[in-house]
């Protein structure tokens, strides 16, 4: 059984204190409360109360950490080097469609380094979590990345640009490129669970653009400490502030990154071509 430190102790904790909140409101989602942040962005009240409960537990047991936040934004703390990173709701979309797949992450950013992450899936208690230099894991049990060698045989995760974000003339190429090369290609609508899914060897990569660090800042630790490697698409090393992500096994990123920056240098030109992508995701 692999014994958790004290801060993965703090923030698996928060997390499931904040996930009974979610639940009771995911069996009622009819009832909730929901308004639009944009055109396809989607808050609800479980939103804005499981952050209200992170950011007080979390607070309350590393009182001089600052906060980087879904809903509420960035906030200073008296340790200047040190903060959490959290989204409280990834999967929003999922979630208010009654679709189970959906998770809380929270991350640790020490002088801009993540040095540790968990991402907990409550629907079927499935806590993801990692320490930098201390592995990653499933509950109680050690992650390792996926084996698989050759692109025909990978499983590779994506998100797809929705309603007025992204650029889709830019995805639509990278997607045609990739559907050539491998075995399938899902999109679930959950950066955090996607990561944490590469890290338990379930999809063999994973790439996308335009997120937010709350979005993948935990599970990116996760694909590194289970064997992965994690970087920018185009080659550089700040993929959780850097606007765009590959995660994969060592055999499939370099095969997966040729492909995808092919992909990028052949894309068609268009209206939409070029466009920023959202510093936002609903999921």
């Amino acid at each position: 059984m692999a014994a958790r430190s004290a801060l993965i102790n703090v923030m698996a904790r928060a997390a499931e204190k904040a996930a009974k909140g979610l639940v009771r409101d995911f069996g009622e989602v009819e009832h909730l409360q929901v308004s639009r942040k944009g055109p396809a962005d989607f808050v609800s009240v479980a939103d804005t109360r499981a952050e209200k409960i992170l950011r007080e537990e979390l607070a309350k047991a590393r009182p001089d950490f600052g906060f980087l936040m879904e809903e509420s934004g960035g906030s200073k703390g008296r340790d200047d080097t040190t903060r959490w990173i959290v989204d409280p709701l990834d999967g929003t979309t999922n979630f208010l469609h009654g679709l189970p797949h959906w998770a809380i992450s929270i991350a640790v950013e020490k002088a801009g380094e993540i040095v540790a992450g968990v991402v907990y899936e409550p629907v079927h208690d499935e806590l993801f979590w990692a320490e930098k230099g201390a592995g990653a894991f499933l509950n109680h049990s050690r992650l390792r990345v996926s084996e698989r060698r050759r692109m025909e045989d990978a499983l590779i995760a994506t998100g797809i640009p929705f309603k007025g974000h992204g650029d889709s003339a830019q995805f639509q190429t990278e997607l045609n490129a990739l559907m050539m090369e491998v075995a399938g290609i899902r999109r679930w609508g959950a950066a955090s669970l996607d990561l944490a899914y590469v890290a338990a060897g379930r999809y063999d990569g994973y790439w996308e653009r335009g997120l937010s660090p709350w979005d993948c800042a935990a599970g990116s630790l996760m694909v590194t400490e289970a064997g992965g490697f994690v970087g920018e698409i185009g080659g550089g090393r700040n993929p959780v502030f850097g606007g765009s992500i590959l995660a994969a096994n060592a055999h499939l990123h370099l095969p997966l990154a040729k492909v995808l920056r092919g992909a990028e240098r052949t894309k068609p030109s268009s209206p939409s071509a070029g466009a920023a992508a959202s510093p936002e995701r609903s999921g």
